[in-house]
């Protein structure tokens, strides 16, 4: 296998770079460039490193190596510590790529880590997951998968289906008459159980999705009742353009914020009128795409004002939609309470001028999320190629055993078992195929 090259840490201009080398002759590399006879495993060394075509001097860098299998590949691993120069890692890249090097492909270092059984595909994918994190919540269950413990959850599952595999491939081996009732009511019973198990995993991937993909909240109402200004109070920044101009905002402006861990992808909106400015046509077409499109609408109503047709109408289209109800402009003279047409609603008072209320809207958007079982403190699927296996096992589980309560053949009960384990096994990287893997890994960052 050859020996790869990649920057590790991000491309530009800092204190710091990170170079790492992987594969056989990884440390035989870092020897000719540093000149120094022996790189102790696991202590960095000081050493100026050179391009041995010229001898021209390349950086002063710490050297580290890790010695195979003891490393996070199962290679031989050497990691340069540079000066952050594009031209300096520039110029070290290419003198390794010099001496036998070739350039690490996306995600061929965790590719090779999994090839070599550091890892299974599941902390493999969990490594990806965790460098795109960007909230905390999502940092802990991307951790808790690479930690194992979506792969420890697996294991029983996969345990007691081999056992009835066992059982079963047995009995069609060496007994010539059906399994008795009483031990078939067992083998369903244990089926039962996993396929239980398995349901539950597959069902937290509805929170699992919208904590590793944000929850999409769109803000919508009719021009002029303050959007923009609740836009970028919850942002906590001028971030939306703001005038007292109706239709001001013609386009859909989105932003990411952080609710107490949760990601939110808050997106501000046209204001909802009749119009027949071809440019503001557009702007509220996107509105209503993106609020069919969001998990949570903020409905927006202007409390000094009163509610209007337009407010009335929004009101009747987002009825079947997971939606808050809030009266802006709590702070002017003319604010009054809601009329009783909204009573029910319990619409959340705010004022995005002065802040008073949206403490509580900041409550409510993370209560609306929390109905979504995003704040379980247990394990989430936040795969959707794990959420599919994990649909695709439960369903083969149920045809096993409908076949088995129906007194089929073992062989027709075999089939679909077989089929659950190699979906479950696909998760962890036992039985997927080399195409999976190759789609998987493209969408690594190079370096890691």
């Amino acid at each position: 296998m050859s020996t790869i090259v990649a920057l590790s840490t991000p491309r530009g201009r800092g204190a710091l770079a990170v170079i790492r080398l992987s594969g056989p002759d990884a440390i035989a590399i870092a020897r000719r460039m540093s000149g120094v006879d022996a790189l102790e495993p696991r202590h960095a060394t000081l050493s100026t490193l050179r391009r041995p075509s010229d001898g021209d001097d390349l950086d002063q860098v710490l050297l580290t190596c890790f010695n195979a299998p003891h490393s996070l590949t199962g290679e031989d691993v050497v990691e340069i510590s540079c000066h952050g120069s594009p031209a300096i890692v520039r110029s070290i890249i290419d003198t390794t790529l010099e001496l036998g090097a070739a350039l690490a492909g996306p995600g061929e270092f965790t590719l090779r880590a999994l090839s070599n059984g550091k890892i299974n595909l599941a902390q493999a994918e969990a490594i990806r997951d965790l460098i795109a994190a960007q909230t905390e919540a999502a940092v802990r269950q991307a951790s808790r998968q690479l930690n194992g413990e979506l792969s420890n959850a697996l294991g029983p599952f996969k345990e007691r289906l081999l056992e009835v595999i066992v059982l079963l491939e047995s009995a069609l081996e060496f007994v010539e008459e059906d399994i008795p009732a009483p031990r078939a009511n067992e083998i369903d019973s244990d089926l039962a159980v996993v396929s239980a198990g398995v349901e539950k995993l597959a069902r937290s991937y509805s929170a699992g999705r919208l904590l590793q993909e944000g929850v999409r909240v769109t803000i919508t109402g009719r021009p002029n009742v303050g959007k923009s200004s609740l836009f970028n109070s919850l942002v906590e920044r001028e971030r939306a353009i703001v005038t007292d101009i109706p239709g001001t905002t013609r386009d859909t402006l989105t932003e990411a914020i952080d609710l107490e861990g949760i990601p939110v992808i808050l997106t501000d909106t046209a204001g909802l009128r009749e119009t027949t400015d071809g440019i503001e046509t557009l702007g509220i077409e996107r509105t209503r795409r993106a609020m069919s499109d969001s998990d949570l609408v903020l409905v927006v109503l202007d409390g000094s004002e009163g509610v209007g047709p337009y407010d009335r109408e929004l009101i009747d289209q987002t009825e079947s939609t997971r939606r808050l109800v809030v009266m802006n402009k709590s702070d002017l003279p003319g604010f009054n309470l809601p009329a009783s047409c909204l009573e029910e609603l319990r619409p959340i008072n705010v004022s995005a001028r002065t802040g008073e209320g949206l403490s509580t809207l900041r409550d409510a958007i993370l209560a609306s999320v929390s109905s979504n079982g995003v704040d379980e403190g247990g394990l989430l699927i936040t795969n959707a190629r794990h959420y599919d296996l994990l649909c695709s096992t439960q369903l083969a589980l149920e045809a096993a055993r409908a076949a088995l309560r129906e007194r089929h053949s073992e062989e027709l009960v075999l089939v679909p078992l077989h089929n659950a384990l190699k979906f479950l096994g696909q998760i962890t990287g036992e039985t997927t195929t080399e195409d999976i893997l190759s789609e998987i890994f493209a969408t690594f960052c190079i370096g890691k």
